[in-house]
């Protein structure tokens, strides 16, 4: 099936009709608006002028007409998702019909068989991090699909003649469907393309790149996986926190603060997880710390021991809020991080060269220089 077939149609005209009076949407005007507050992140946010500079061979027809709107974006934003990709959708288009035709050889006889499909991870943020392989692919990609926590860093050295195509996720605005993501990797893989799917961390762990390799497989579309560093690895070791230490903690878990839509609440772990030889890494868990926190400690957890949220782990953006278990979310708080935060709880965590109460303090927040 062609991607014409798979991705909703629906055109700019089409989408304009349900489109809020006050708001003319445009990605040039997007990129102005949303520069400033979004300057210091190392990550893509998802109206940022990175990620427009970068996808911008994408919107060729809209970005050379002039801008024509106003501040502040619209709250709906199922509307500024579906018109996005609907600007999207000729140049998809596009390029899938030249990579069709990069296929025939020069007696216009067409190459069988589908592209090449990579699940790669790219680590917790700091370029020198990646793998060899995972560099050697990046660098000799046709399309490359990223997630929100691919770092600019990583992205800088993408191939020049690859195309960059952003689908990632925040709570509240997804740019692509899980499905879609899916059409997206599939369409491009049957026209021979070398297709590459940049995920943070590593592709399966809390990554999504089990679906994604399984929804390949059943349509006949090989699969290679390219670990990457995942951020309770990278992250422990920049604050030199050994995540298992003899004498301090047997295991390690890593656990999600978030959970399938309609799943199962992802904290009823709790109970068996309340172990004070073991050592908890949370991934995405900044909005249910409290009550995992509160869960723990009912469960039989110290409440004085030691923890560590880290804010943008590995980038020069890092910042690191270190506290008892009792106080980690309210000095969290305080301090207003904001995703991507990992959480790393256990005695691990007082071993950091970092830990306050060696300088005699009961919490602290460190920031890299």
């Amino acid at each position: 099936m062609a991607l014409v077939s798979r991705i909703p149609s629906s055109s700019p005209a089409a989408i304009q009709s349900r489109k809020p009076k006050s708001f003319g949407f445009n990605p040039v005007f997007t990129v102005q608006c949303a520069s400033s507050s979004q300057k210091a992140s190392p990550f893509t946010e998802k109206h940022s002028i990175e990620r427009y500079e970068r996808d911008s061979w994408l919107y060729k027809n809209q970005l050379q007409q002039p801008s024509c709107c106003s501040c502040p974006l619209p709250s709906d934003q199922e509307f500024v998702r579906d018109y996005d990709i609907a600007l999207q959708l000729p140049e998809l288009r596009k390029l899938l019909e030249v990579l069709r035709e990069k296929r025939e050889n020069s007696n216009g006889v067409e190459k069988r068989g589908p592209g090449n499909v990579f699940l790669v991870g790219t680590g917790p943020g700091d370029p020198e991090l990646l793998t060899l392989k995972a560099l050697r692919v990046i660098e000799s990609a046709d399309l490359l699909l990223y997630d929100r926590l691919v770092s600019n860093d990583v992205l800088n050295l993408v191939g020049p003649n690859a195309r960059l195509l952003y689908v990632g996720k925040t709570a509240g605005y997804h740019s692509r469907t899980q499905e879609e993501i899916h059409e997206l990797l599939l369409s491009f893989a049957e026209a021979g393309a070398n297709v590459v799917r940049l995920k943070g961390g590593d592709p399966l762990v809390f990554g999504r790149g089990g679906e994604e390799m399984d929804f390949l497989q059943q349509q006949g579309i090989e699969v290679k996986v390219i670990p990457g560093i995942t951020a309770a690895s990278g992250i422990a070791a920049e604050l030199g926190i050994p995540l298992t230490h003899r004498g301090v903690a047997t295991s390690v878990r890593f656990l999600t603060g978030h959970s399938r839509k309609g799943g199962t609440d992802p904290l009823f772990v709790a109970e068996n997880a309340a172990d004070p030889d073991s050592t908890l890494v949370v991934y995405m868990g900044l909005s249910t710390l409290p009550s995992l926190a509160s869960k723990l400690m009912f469960h039989g957890l110290p409440e004085d021991t030691p923890a560590a949220a880290i804010e943008r782990g590995t980038t020069p953006q890092q910042r690191i809020v270190f506290a008892a278990l009792k106080d980690l979310a309210d000095e969290i708080a305080s301090h207003q991080l904001v995703s991507p935060t990992l959480i790393i709880i256990g005695k691990v965590v007082a071993l950091s060269p970092l830990w306050p109460h060696a300088m005699n303090k009961t919490s602290t927040l460190v920031e890299s220089r």
